[in-house]
């Protein structure tokens, strides 16, 4: 087959076992005009679809938890988090996200919107994703999910609140593609940023240059819509900044080496809050004029 950039000169079955693999010999026109003689192995699982099922009320998202042995062979634990998600096995998108939608995570979703298509691996794998967003409400739950153990599917469902799954991709802990592009997306265009309360987890024993910067830190966080909490730990009560931070949606790291700031900054992450290391990463709070 000639296609004026390609000539597919043989193409050969490689395995039919689970999807198509078949190895392709072919010559591709270069900028020069010169052809090329180039060998490739194409993987085709057909096309799929995926959704961000989210709540903007709430600042709520719903993932899932399943085991993948691609990503277990390649040194991960293989549990992988993800955003519902299917191939089409001849549905439309449109059909078949909703089908696995509730299927994986038990909610029946209402109106749903088509954001973009991307071919997640186009150096071997001929797979377009269709990714889609919709909007939940508690009470579109139908079932509890799980997907369908006759297909080996033990599925987990999480709601995570927004912020906390925003914080699991910058800690490594949601690292599926797809799930990272739809989180994405859903900060630039929907979640817009809100105002925080936002511990300042600082050296207990501050030296006067430090408390200068904890005051500065406390009137930019003031201009950028936020609350900040500040917290003297050397005459608090035992366990009271741990209960404070409880209560925060946010904790920002300032000043130098401290233990304690330290163990703020681990539990913020523990308990799914979002953690800043500077003043840098806290987003400002846009205005309704705005």
């Amino acid at each position: 087959m000639d296609h004026g950039l390609v000539r597919i000169t043989s193409q050969k079955l490689l395995s039919d076992n689970w999807y198509v693999l078949k190895k392709y010999e072919f010559e591709l026109r270069r900028r020069d005009g010169t052809w090329q003689a180039q060998t490739r192995e194409v993987y085709d699982r057909g096309n799929g679809a995926t959704i961000l099922l989210y709540n903007r009320a709430r600042r709520t998202v719903v993932l899932i938890r399943q085991f993948r042995m691609p990503v277990f062979v390649n040194g991960h634990d293989g549990l992988l988090i993800e955003s519902a998600a299917g191939l089409l096995d001849n549905a439309s998108p449109e059909e078949r996200i909703r089908l696995e939608a509730e299927e994986e995570t038990g909610y029946r979703v209402g109106s749903i919107e088509k954001i973009y298509e991307a071919f997640m691996s186009p150096g071997s794998v001929t797979e377009r994703i269709h990714f889609f967003i919709g909007e939940y409400q508690p009470g579109d739950r139908v079932s509890d999910g799980g997907g369908l153990a006759d297909e080996g599917e033990d599925i987990e469902v999480l709601e995570l609140g927004y912020e906390q799954a925003i914080a699991m991709v910058e800690r490594g802990e949601i690292v599926d593609g797809k799930t990272i592009m739809l989180l994405q997306y859903l900060e630039l265009r929907l979640m817009a940023p809100r105002s925080l309360m936002i511990l300042l987890a600082a050296p207990y024993h501050a030296e006067a240059a430090d408390i200068a910067a904890l005051q500065r830190s406390a009137a930019a966080l003031l201009e950028a819509g936020h609350v900040p909490v500040l917290v003297d730990g050397s005459m608090a009560p035992r366990g009271y900044a741990e209960t404070l931070l409880e209560r925060c949606d946010a904790v920002l790291r300032i000043g130098g080496p401290s233990a304690e700031a330290d163990a703020m900054i681990a539990l913020g992450e523990q308990l799914g809050r979002q953690v800043f290391h500077s003043l840098d990463q806290v987003p400002a709070v846009l205005s309704l004029a705005e």
